[in-house]
């Protein structure tokens, strides 16, 4: 997979820090930094200088040195294919590393280690930590970077206003960041020809679940077959639907027997049970 470090340059942040893991790098120098700066964590040891009266012209963020770069767009991309899973065709995964705020004032580290902050989602727009493993004063920083999902998909073939009910000219298969929308990208025309656009799409842009509007597969008072899904089997019955059954949503069903239950709408007046 090709990992971009969005333009990260080798000096900044942490001059001097070696690449390689065998080599300990060389103590960082401190960062330059500019008033007004946010209240850091308990978990972090970053100084802030005091604010002067004359405004500070703003400073450039800081880069990373490359090694570091190279180190969190391979813990990235390998968390992301974790969450992916297996798959024939396996998608392209790109990592771009931002840039740290440059008002952040550091201790010098000899050793810095990135990881995956507890509950982040590595995908889309989210951040890396950063913790000072190996320094006389140790600190705990976040730094935002960008990963991207590229895999074949359905985008509209021209500008498609809301309502168009798609057909096989108007969509076209491209590769596409299915990380840019948690919204699930739809990658075969037979999912979409035949719906109706829930809102507009421009030319070029991807068919995600949302755009499609959700179907009515059932309405209360109709007799709806009910399957019950486990681990290599499945039974049937049928039963009454309470309320309508829109597509991908619990409805509740009365079975023969008198017993409610709820399930998932799937399909023309189908409820599946998970077992």
């Amino acid at each position: 997979m090709r990992l971009a470090s969005c333009g990260l340059a080798a000096a900044g942040l942490l001059g001097g820090l070696a690449a390689g893991a065998q080599t300990a790098p060389a103590a960082l120098p401190a960062l330059p930094a500019l008033p007004a700066l946010a209240a850091p964590s308990a978990t972090s040891a970053l100084s802030v200088p005091a604010a002067t009266s004359a405004p500070a012209a703003p400073a450039a963020a800081t880069a990373l040195p490359e090694a570091l770069a190279a180190e969190i767009q391979g813990l990235a991309n390998q968390a992301a294919g974790t969450l992916l899973g297996v798959s024939a065709k396996p998608p392209r995964i790109e990592v771009l590393v931002g840039r740290l705020d440059p008002r952040l004032k550091l201790a010098p580290c000899q050793r810095i280690a990135p990881y995956l902050p507890a509950g982040a989602r590595p995908l889309g727009q989210t951040r890396m930590g950063l913790r000072c493993v190996q320094g006389a004063t140790a600190w705990n920083i976040t730094l935002p970077i960008t990963v991207r999902v590229w895999a074949p998909s359905l985008v509209a073939a021209t500008v498609l206003p809301v309502g168009t009910v798609l057909e096989a000219r108007h969509l076209l298969l491209a590769e596409v960041d299915l990380a840019e929308r948690a919204d699930p990208a739809i990658n075969a025309a037979h999912l979409a020809v035949g719906r109706t656009l829930a809102r507009g799409l421009v030319g070029g842009e991807a068919l995600r679940r949302t755009d499609l509007k959700t179907r009515l597969w059932f309405n209360a008072g109709d007799t709806v077959r009910i399957v019950a899904v486990g681990p290599g089997y499945s039974v049937s019955s049928e039963g009454q639907a309470m309320g309508p059954g829109l597509e991908g949503q619990s409805a509740r069903v009365r079975t023969e027997g008198g017993r409610v239950v709820s399930g998932i709408a799937v399909g023309e007046r189908r409820l599946e049970l998970a077992l």
